[in-house]
């Protein structure tokens, strides 16, 4: 299971979409931008790893892990630096960020020049899956980050990954469901997946696809010994979605605490400090 201090520092980030830790003048600090397909999420750490602010837009200027609007997601991630900036009245330079598993080095750079266009130094650059485990800590077992277009998982074997794969089928493929069901937009369909109130009709109304989620995860695990999973990214977020990976998979499945925000906290956390090497 998770650590206290883990559980903690993931709740300071959920706290930090609304509230801003006051840092002293002088701190460095560090970002995570994680770009994704339904949204994209900027967390803000100090050296010793805490939350100080977090924003987030939703918005879709990717698609299943490649950006389809670049200029747009430019103008939101200038727009989320602008506003930590504002919020901490401090100068933020030092960026990392994170794709799906297998993205090409092409697409990798696009996500680069997107955000240093916020006037950001991107210093590191590695898989989600991978930084999601930066908080998670997972040793021997996967970690399956479940976003807006795909699904990526990597596979760990005494704390370093052994393998990693991603395939379409996240987040969006839930509203598409919702949408031919019940004759809903695109957008009321994300709403329609969030509301609390309908809980239940969404969870058996996309469970094929949460199935089909599932399934792509044992087809990648064959041969590989993943004693434990842990799921992260926003469509996580939906009740009882573990138990319909731990009935596919066999084995124990797990989700932490606010979910969505495990991978932008990993990312953040991997941006060198100050003396170590990029």
């Amino acid at each position: 299971m998770l650590a206290e201090t883990t559980v903690r520092t993931l709740g300071r980030a959920a706290k930090a979409l609304r509230h801003t830790t006051a840092v002293a003048a002088g701190v460095p600090l560090r970002c995570g931008v994680d770009l994704g397909t339904a949204s994209i999420i900027e967390v803000v750490l100090t050296p010793d790893d805490r939350p100080v602010a977090c924003e987030m837009e939703v918005c879709q200027v990717a698609r299943d892990g490649l950006v389809v609007d670049y200029m747009g997601a430019i103008e939101v991630v200038k727009r989320l630096t602008g506003r930590l900036r504002q919020r901490l009245g401090a100068e933020l330079d030092a960026a990392a960020i994170a794709v799906p598993p297998g993205t090409s080095a092409a697409n990798s750079n696009t996500h680069r020049y997107i955000v240093e266009a916020a006037d950001l130094t991107v210093r590191a650059v590695l898989d989600e899956p991978t930084a999601a485990n930066s908080v998670l800590g997972v040793r021997d077992g996967a970690v399956v980050d479940i976003g807006g277009g795909t699904t990526g998982l990597s596979v760990f074997k005494d704390g370093q990954v052994v393998y990693e794969a991603d395939e379409p089928t996240g987040g969006t493929h839930m509203n598409l469901v919702l949408m031919g069901r019940y004759g809903l937009t695109f957008e009321q369909a994300e709403a329609f997946k969030l509301s609390p109130a309908k809980a239940d009709e969404v969870r058996a109304a996309v469970r094929p696809v949460v199935e089909k989620m599932a399934t792509i995860v044992a087809n990648h695990l064959s041969g590989h010994d993943a004693e434990e999973i842990w799921l992260v990214g926003g469509p996580v977020s939906q009740d009882g979605i573990e138990a319909i990976f731990a009935d596919r998979l066999g084995v124990p499945v797990h989700k932490p605490p606010h979910p969505m925000l495990v991978t932008p906290l990993g990312i953040a956390m991997n941006v060198p400090k100050e003396g170590e090497p990029c």
